[in-house]
């Protein structure tokens, strides 16, 4: 089993519009045209095609769905990180939310949560567990394209290849303030399963990239 995992195209929010309802945050045109760059590349035909609920990926799978218009599509919970309280901190601009994040990240708590619509770091980590036991589950050899989130990925990424690290271990590196995201927009992150379990091609090789845009 094979799984390419695509964080989607630049969105209004990476473009810093302020949001109010981070499920409906929609792409830019900079991040339709990565979402079509990323259409057009492939090589391989998937044996599934997975989304996560929020708008943003789905608009971003829509011109890979196009090119195979055959193969399953679903919609799996692989949804973006909300780890401050959306009712408190939606809207608000980054230097606002700077402090918080800072301490968020400093006391690197895997168990906190922020409050109602957030949830907490360990919780991000059982579902990326969760998403590569589905991985798993399906036929092989198997090829899945999954659109996702940064962050999601990122923790997927974490599971993989800091497993003798706990909770709290992954947690310390995940964030460091002002350093661009771990996982760019349209970047690709590849995944294999084999009998000794999950492994992560890093960047560099052939086939991991960001859309040039």
């Amino acid at each position: 089993m094979r799984a390419v995992f695509i964080r989607h195209g630049q969105s209004t929010g990476n473009a810093g519009v302020p949001c109010h309802d981070l499920a409906s945050i929609e792409l830019t045109e900079l991040g339709w045209r990565q979402a079509r760059e990323v259409a057009r590349a492939w090589t391989e035909t998937p044996s599934l095609i997975v989304t996560s609920p929020y708008l943003r990926t789905r608009q971003t799978a829509e011109a890979t769905i196009q090119r195979f218009p055959v193969v399953p599509v679903e919609v799996w919970p692989i949804e973006e990180f909300t780890y401050l309280q959306p009712s408190q901190w939606n809207g608000t601009r980054s230097s606002e939310r700077m402090p918080h994040l800072e301490r968020y990240w400093t006391d690197a708590d895997p168990a906190y949560c922020d409050g109602e619509g957030a949830e907490s770091f360990g919780a991000l980590l059982r579902r990326a567990e969760a998403v590569l036991a589905r991985l798993a589950a399906l036929p092989s050899p198997g090829l899945a394209y999954v659109f996702s989130h940064g962050q999601f990925i990122q923790a997927v990424r974490a599971v993989v290849t800091e497993s003798t690290l706990d909770d709290r271990g992954k947690m310390l590196g995940f964030w460091r303030k002002g350093e661009p995201p771990a996982i760019g927009n349209a970047e690709l992150v590849h995944f294999a399963l084999s009998d000794a379990g999950w492994s992560h091609e890093p960047p560099g090789a052939s086939h991991s990239r960001v859309v040039p845009f």
